[in-house]
C-alpha cells in the first residue's frame, strides 16, 4: 500500500475497497441534486475528494463494470489520470452510451480509483528506428 492523504468535502464518502483482492476503491458521487444523463449526454460529476498522491505514483479513475454493462455508463477519458502534483477535486466525466436515461444520485458508487507506479520516459531523438516484422503496420493490419 502507498499512503494517500485525502481531504473530504462535507458529505463526501471515503473511497472504499469492496473486497480483499480489489485493485480499485469505489468513488461516490457528491451531488446536491440528481444528475440526469440522457442517452448520448455527458456530465462532470464531483466526488468531493481531494488527494495528495506520493511522488512517483498516479491515480487512475476507471468506470465501474456493472454500470457499463447494465446501463452503458462509462467515462470519456478512461482511464483518467490524476498526477501526483494535482490538488483539485476529483470529478468524473460520465457519459451515457446506453439507450435509456440514467440518474446519478448523491452517494452512488460511480467509479474506481487505482494507484500505479509512474515510469517516465527519456526521449532520445534518432534519425531512424530499428525495423521489426510489424514495422509500420497499424490499425487492423493483422486482419479481423
Amino acid at each position: 500500500m502507498i499512503p494517500v492523504k485525502i481531504r473530504l468535502k462535507e458529505g463526501a464518502k471515503l473511497p472504499e475497497y469492496q473486497s480483499i483482492g480489489a485493485a480499485g476503491a469505489d468513488l461516490c458521487a457528491l451531488v446536491d441534486e440528481p444528475v440526469l444523463l440522457s442517452p448520448g449526454k455527458t456530465a462532470l460529476v464531483p466526488t468531493g475528494l481531494f488527494v495528495e498522491i506520493p511522488d512517483g505514483y498516479e491515480a487512475q479513475i476507471r468506470p465501474r463494470s456493472g454500470l457499463a454493462l447494465k446501463h452503458g455508463i462509462t467515462f470519456l477519458n478512461s482511464p483518467g489520470t490524476i498526477d501526483s502534483d494535482y490538488r483539485g477535486e476529483i470529478s468524473i466525466i460520465m457519459t451515457n452510451l446506453g439507450e435509456r436515461d440514467f440518474t446519478v444520485e448523491h452517494g452512488m458508487r460511480i467509479g474506481q480509483i487505482i494507484f500505479s507506479k509512474v515510469y517516465r520516459g527519456e526521449f532520445i531523438v534518432k534519425e531512424g528506428l530499428n525495423e521489426t516484422d510489424r514495422s509500420h503496420g497499424g490499425f487492423g493490419h493483422t486482419g479481423v
